[in-house]
């Protein structure tokens, strides 16, 4: 059964990345990530841009350089600070008609899975590569992952997310959102 994505279910997106955030230690910056380009600190900073990249679309902002460095010391106030400006946005958005995106016009709705994708997918990377409990909210997963399967098709391949990785169907919600990603969960 689909769920349509949710600004609930987006907010619970966000907080659990802030949560996975929040407990990165300092000496796990440059520990690698399943997102080969990016070690912990610059897969922090690229959630970071991505979720002020979101508010961006949502109200109508200026776009940011992905090169910038948004984490200053302090990457869960950061974090915390993108997180806030972007659920007040939908807020006030509400999730009817479109938002502008680099694809052109969007339904709201899109986006939301778009975002509420981009975000559990994070947090996982981040659990991952700081060995945190990859047990994170399975609602969220099997979300982003009815969204993911229905709206990103193989042309975007290669260009924000790699080839999927089989997962068998039995196996947990997030590893098999990991391998539809690209990324390898075993």
């Amino acid at each position: 059964m689909t769920t349509t994505p949710s600004l609930e279910l987006l907010e619970r997106a966000a907080d659990q990345t802030g949560t996975v955030i929040g407990r990165v230690r300092a000496d796990q910056a440059g520990w690698s990530t399943p997102c080969s380009q990016f070690d912990v600190r610059a897969l922090v900073n690229h959630i970071v841009f991505d979720v002020q990249m979101f508010t961006a679309g949502v109200s109508g902002g200026e776009r940011g350089s992905p090169d910038a460095d948004l984490l200053g010391s302090d990457w869960l106030a950061a974090y915390n600070s993108a997180r806030t400006s972007l659920l007040e946005a939908w807020r006030r958005k509400g999730v009817d008609g479109t938002v502008k995106s680099r694809f052109g016009e969007l339904p709201a709705t899109w986006s939301v899975g778009q975002h509420l994708a981009d975000l559990a997918v994070h947090a996982w990377d981040v659990a991952m590569a700081t060995h945190q409990s990859t047990n994170l909210d399975a609602e969220v997963a099997r979300v982003a992952l009815d969204w993911a399967r229905e709206n990103l098709k193989p042309q975007f391949r290669g260009q924000a997310f790699g080839p999927e990785v089989e997962v068998p169907e039995n196996a947990p919600i997030y590893e098999r959102l990991a391998g539809f990603f690209g990324r390898n969960p075993f």
